[in-house]
């Protein structure tokens, strides 16, 4: 499957995280949209987005010209060459308990860890991203306080990785994983099945909380690794998924993991979903990337 990037640059950063909001409105929308700055001195930010359909050049050049930025510089990205680059270049990513490696590296992995195999190949997730890994470690902490859910979703899984973390590290749990797309919940299965977890996760195809077993709610633990946008949207429905009093649902204590934002999108995230009736939100930064980790105390 051929994907397309799509790169220009721009100041200051207030300007380049606004052109990178703007492009969750695309469409095609993108799978993937970063904002990196610059390490050259120059004060520039970086602005790229990834699509798995030609992106829209029109758009893309009204986008740059509304924003005072560079022409996008459209590119394919056969995935011959991405998954040689990346079995190549990346290597592990230790998270706490958890040890998140590819088939390349499996001689590494070290013993008495949480050892997740994931080849980043066909979505996103493979732990080295900020907001990946951001998970990983607000998990990895959840599990030193002591949490015990019985019912864990997944929603806009990707490769399944954080799924297959609470599977593992709650093996009576009863974990539900979803995307929008169908060919990452493809990978999502074959990820299961390599790391000898088939049957022990759900896996379904929904928008959202679209699907009947995500609409019954009732989860003590929400992962929502995703955009802004998105997260907003999705505010009163995870909220009553993860049984917030304040959203309709039965009072209860869940737990939301929030990730995919921009360090400069997390307060207005966090301003909706307190506004739904959770009590406290932590956050943690990774580079330009926030997770947060929303609780509603019973």
């Amino acid at each position: 499957m051929t994907t397309y990037s799509a790169f220009t640059s721009l100041a200051p950063q207030s300007r380049a995280e606004a052109l990178g909001e703007a492009l969750e409105a695309l469409d095609p929308a993108p799978e993937a949209i970063g904002v990196i700055e610059v390490e050259d001195g120059s004060g520039d930010w970086e602005v790229a987005a990834y699509f798995t359909e030609p992106p829209d050049r029109a758009g893309l050049a009204l986008l740059a010209t509304v924003h005072g930025a560079a022409d996008f510089v459209v590119s394919e990205l056969p995935e011959t060459d991405w998954v040689a680059h990346v079995r190549r270049e990346l290597k592990p990513v230790e998270a706490g308990r958890f040890y998140v490696y590819g088939s390349h590296d499996a001689d590494k992995v070290p013993e008495g860890r949480i050892a997740l195999l994931i080849e980043a190949a066909m979505a996103f997730g493979t732990g080295h991203h900020g907001t990946t890994l951001g998970c990983l470690r607000a998990l990895d902490g959840l599990a030193d306080e002591g949490l015990q859910p019985a019912r864990v979703a997944d929603v806009g899984c990707g490769t399944a990785v954080l799924a297959m973390a609470a599977a593992r590290l709650w093996p009576g749990a009863e974990v539900l994983a979803s995307d929008i797309d169908a060919q990452a919940v493809a990978v999502a299965e074959a990820n299961l099945a390599a790391n000898g977890l088939t049957g022990r996760v759900a896996c379904v195809e929904a928008a959202g909380f679209g699907h009947p077993d995500l609409a019954a709610g009732g989860f003590d633990l929400i992962f929502a690794n995703i955009l802004k946008g998105p997260l907003i949207e999705l505010a009163p429905a995870l909220a009553r998924a993860n049984r917030v009093g304040a959203a309709g649902g039965k009072q209860g204590g869940g737990v939301a993991i929030l990730s995919g934002l921009l360090t400069s999108q997390a307060d207005e995230v966090r301003d909706h979903y307190l506004a739904q009736g959770y009590s406290r939100c932590d956050r943690a930064d990774i580079g330009d990337w926030t997770t947060l980790i929303l609780r509603a105390t019973p």
